[in-house]
């Protein structure tokens, strides 16, 4: 796996791109302005889109009918020296359709405790946990 990062503008502003052409702006959000994402944001980023990834392809593989699929990510910073890493992130997937709840929450289970590569990187230094809504309801 290889990304390429090139500076776009004067300031802060980068495009960073797959082997497959793909990109994704990062920029300085703290200044007026910003184009593009910050890398912290770009990593919650990519907590949602790995866990989402999971949890939209154990459902499909169970039959279960998504008609609507959202995600929200909220990380907490913590001070160390002069960096301010992730203390804990806490992912709310909100699903919509012919899902079984409890096939919903052992998705995204299996997701944080088996599959997400992303969040498992994170592990042990990061706390992440979730909640999974079905059809409008939090699953317990």
């Amino acid at each position: 796996m290889k990304i390429t990062l090139n500076r776009i503008n004067d300031d802060f502003l980068f495009e960073c791109s797959n082997e497959q052409g793909n990109s994704i702006l990062l920029d300085n959000t703290t200044l007026p302005g910003a184009k593009g994402v910050s890398p912290m944001q770009s990593l919650l980023m990519a907590v949602a889109g790995c866990s989402g990834i999971d949890v939209v392809s154990i459902l499909k593989k169970q039959r279960q009918t998504i008609t609507d699929f959202k995600a929200e990510v909220e990380g907490e910073r913590v001070q160390v020296d002069e960096a301010k890493p992730f203390k804990s992130i806490k992912v709310k997937f909100f699903l919509e359709g012919e899902i079984d709840p409890k096939k919903a929450k052992k998705a995204g289970e299996l997701s944080f405790e088996k599959y997400c590569s992303v969040s498992k990187t994170l592990e042990p230094n990061v706390e992440i946990t979730y909640e999974v809504h079905v059809n409008g309801n939090i699953v317990d």
